[in-house]
C-alpha cells in the first residue's frame, strides 16, 4: 500500500507531501483506535464476549480492503479513509485477539506462545507477499495493468483475513463469566464505569505503569519504522520491486527469529531480550538516515525481520504477566491505547520533521529519542514485582 498510495492514490502530489499525507493518515487512524480500545476491552471483560468484538472487527478489516479495489490515481483521500478503517479494524481487533493469550497459555509459556503467534504471522503474511509480488511484477502474462494487479492484490487481503479467521471464531475456546443479559446501551455504561474503575485504582500497579510508559516511546519508533520505511524508500528514489522484494524478506526472515527470540527471552529473560531488540533498532535508524541504494534498504528489511517479531511478542508477554486477573482484556485495551498513542506522535513527528525541513532523512533520525527514552525507562521496570502485584488482585469486576 505505501508504493501504491504514493505512486498511484497520491499521483499530482510531489513525493515529500504524499510521505506526509500517508504519516497523517496512520497518526489520524491511530487516534480513533486510542479513543475505542479501552472502552472496548472493558465491555469484553464483563460481558464475556472477547469473540463477539473480535468477528465485528475482523468483518470491518476484510472490507476495508476488499474496497480498496477502486482506489485509482489522484483518489489519495478515498485511500486515506479506506487506510483509516482498516488500522481501526486491525488495532481495534487486536484488543481482543491479544487478550486470549491469558485465556491459552499458562505465564511461564507466554513468552514462546506469543512468539510462535507472530512468527505463523510472518508465514502467513509473507507466503501472500510473495503470490502479489509475483502477480504484480507479471501482471502483462495475466492480462492486467500493474496498477490493476496491485488493486486485486489489495483486495485479496479481505479475502485471506476473513478465511483464516475461521478456525479461531470455530475452535479457541474463551473462558466465560457469568453475566446477565443486558442491552447494549448497559454494557456500554458497565464499559465506562469499569474503565473509570480501573483509571481509579491503576496505581496499585506502578510496575505495570512504568513499563506502559517504556512501551509507549520504544514502540513509538518501531510503528514509526513499520509504516514509514516503504514510502521513505519511495521517495529517496527506491524502486517498486525492490522495496516489495525487500518487504518479502522480512517476512520469511521475521519467521525463525521470532521463535529464536522466544526461545532466547525463556533462557536469559524477557528484558534483557527485549533491550537486544531495542539496540538493534537503534542500529536501524542509523542506517535508514544513511539509505542511499536498494542494498541499504534490504540491509533495513532484513534487520527488521530479525527483531520486529520479538520484540511485539516479548513485550505482549512481559504485559500479560502483570496485568490483574479480572481486568484481562480491558487492560490489555489500555495495552493497545499506549501502542496506538505511539502510533499517533510517531508517524506525526516523521511526517511534520521531513516537511518543515524537506528531508524524510531528519525525519527518520527523530526517531533516535523514542528508542532511547524507552530503553532507559525500561531499566526501571521491576517484572517480578509486577507479576506479583498483578497477582495480588482479588478484586472482580463491578457488574452493576
Amino acid at each position: 500500500m505505501p508504493t501504491f498510495f504514493s505512486d498511484t492514490a497520491a499521483k499530482g502530489l510531489d513525493p515529500g507531501t504524499a510521505t506526509a499525507y500517508w504519516g497523517y493518515t496512520d497518526s489520524i487512524a491511530s487516534l480513533f483506535v486510542l479513543l475505542l480500545s479501552p472502552i472496548l476491552g472493558a465491555i469484553a471483560d464483563a460481558s464475556g464476549s472477547k469473540k463477539i468484538f473480535l468477528r465485528f472487527f475482523t468483518y470491518m478489516g476484510a472490507i476495508s480492503c476488499l474496497l480498496m479495489f477502486t482506489i485509482g490515481a489522484g483518489n489519495w483521500l478515498w485511500a486515506s479513509l479506506l487506510i483509516c478503517i482498516g488500522t481501526i479494524a486491525f488495532s481495534g481487533g487486536n484488543v481482543f485477539y491479544d487478550a486470549f493469550l491469558t485465556d491459552i497459555a499458562p505465564p511461564e509459556k507466554r513468552d514462546y506462545v506469543s512468539s510462535v503467534g507472530y512468527s505463523y504471522g510472518y508465514i502467513g503474511g509473507g507466503i501472500l507477499l510473495a503470490a502479489h509480488l509475483y502477480f504484480i511484477l507479471n501482471a502483462e502474462t495475466f492480462g492486467v495493468t500493474t496498477t490493476t494487479a496491485t488493486q486485486i492484490s489489495l483486495a485479496s487481503v479481505g479475502v485471506w483475513w476473513f478465511l483464516f479467521a475461521i478456525p479461531l471464531f470455530r475452535n479457541v475456546p474463551e473462558k466465560k463469566i457469568a453475566t446477565e443479559k443486558r442491552s447494549a446501551w448497559q454494557w456500554t455504561r458497565i464499559g465506562f464505569q469499569d474503565v473509570r474503575h480501573t483509571l481509579s485504582k491503576i496505581t496499585k500497579y506502578p510496575e505495570l505503569i512504568k513499563f506502559l510508559i517504556a512501551f509507549w516511546f520504544f514502540n513509538d519508533g518501531i510503528n514509526t519504522i513499520i509504516k514509514m520505511a516503504t514510502i521513505y524508500g519511495k521517495e529517496i528514489g527506491i524502486g517498486t520491486t525492490h522495496l516489495i522484494t525487500a518487504l518479502l524478506l522480512t517476512q520469511f526472515i521475521g519467521f525463525p527469529s521470532t521463535l529464536l527470540f522466544g526461545k532466547i527471552a525463556e533462557k536469559v529473560g524477557s528484558k534483557v531480550t527485549l533491550f537486544i531488540t531495542l539496540f538493534t533498532y537503534l542500529i536501524l535508524v542509523c542506517i535508514g538516515y544513511y539509505m542511499q541504494s536498494a542494498m541499504h534498504f534490504y540491509i533495513l528489511a532484513g534487520l527488521v525481520g530479525l527483531v520486529q517479531g520479538g520484540s511485539q511478542a516479548i513485550s505482549r508477554s512481559i504485559f500479560s504477566r502483570m496485568v490483574p486477573v479480572y481486568h484481562n482484556t480491558e487492560f490489555f485495551g489500555f495495552f493497545s491505547l499506549t501502542g496506538k498513542c505511539a502510533s499517533i506522535l510517531g508517524p506525526f513527528v516523521f511526517a511534520l520533521v521531513g516537511q518543515l525541513s524537506g528531508s524524510s532523512r531528519l525525519g527518520i533520525l527523530s526517531l533516535v529519542f523514542f528508542f532511547v527514552v524507552g530503553i532507559i525507562l525500561l531499566f526501571r521496570v521491576n517484572i517480578p514485582k509486577g507479576e506479583k502485584e498483578a497477582l495480588d488482585d482479588e478484586e472482580p469486576i463491578i457488574n452493576v
